[in-house]
């Protein structure tokens, strides 16, 4: 598939908007994924496309966080190796992903994620949570089941990822962030290694995609560290609100 100067210029748009909403929250999958089909790429290999700008995005974001002073990389790595085996398992099953059933089971988790969102108080971001330890242990189990969801499809692993490790481990909603993209990016490389060695991968069109990625994740990871808990917090609830409403309406 040959990549024009217009197509170039729509993917670096599209994976700005996308690298932005999925380092302060979540789903900006959906903006790319489907963005690569219209353009002509079949599910299977646009899903395996989408892992390039991911694996960009977030490696970006993990350096923008760690030089503003947010580093737990001991925590950050044993939570992205839970997350791995079920990443595998996951990419295997997506390589032949095609369908959409998916849709109103992911409306369904989104709209429980902002009942606990509104539910939960929490603390400011700047003060230190101390979680118990069978809070982590059941953590890091559950990251076996984000890390499948990823290795499926990607789309919305966010809204999944983010109420275990603020919701059942105990962190601010910056942390959660700050972990979020470390343990996303680790298990992506393992992902598309495996979509790489099943399909043929336009690299190019990845590329282009991951060059917008990049510049919106160190842009998210940034805001997400200067406006705190509560503007996570409203992008979160619009953005899942914005997503249930397409799945359940327009599909």
């Amino acid at each position: 598939m040959e990549l024009g100067a217009w197509g170039g210029i729509l993917l670096i748009s599209v994976g700005f908007a996308s690298g932005f909403l999925n380092v302060v929250a979540g789903g900006g999958s959906t903006l790319s994924v489907p963005v690569m089909i219209f353009m002509g790429l079949p599910a299977p290999i646009a899903n395996g496309t989408n892992r390039i700008a991911i694996l960009a995005q977030n490696i970006t974001a993990v350096v923008t966080f760690f030089r503003r002073g947010y580093s737990d990389f001991k925590l950050s790595l044993s939570l992205a190796i839970c997350a791995i085996p079920g990443a595998v398992v996951g990419a295997l099953v997506g390589v032949e992903f095609e369908g959409i059933w998916f849709n109103r089971m992911l409306a369904i988790i989104m709209f429980g994620i902002i009942l606990i969102n509104h539910l939960d108080k929490k603390t400011a971001p700047t003060k230190k949570i101390v979680t118990s330890r069978i809070r982590l242990v059941i953590g890091h189990l559950m990251m076996i089941l984000v890390g499948f969801w990823g290795g499926v499809i990607q789309i919305g692993v966010g809204f999944l990822i983010m109420p275990v490790l603020s919701n059942v481990i105990g962190l601010d909603l910056i942390r959660t962030n700050m972990h979020k993209v470390f343990i996303i990016g680790t298990y992506t490389v393992v992902a598309l290694a495996i979509f790489a060695s099943n399909l043929e991968i336009p690299w190019m069109i990845g590329l282009a995609l991951a060059s917008g990625n990049m510049l919106g994740g160190y842009l998210g990871a940034r805001i997400s560290i200067s406006q705190g808990d509560r503007f996570i917090r409203i992008v979160l609830n619009v953005v899942l609100t914005c997503f249930i409403v397409r799945l359940l309406v327009l599909t």
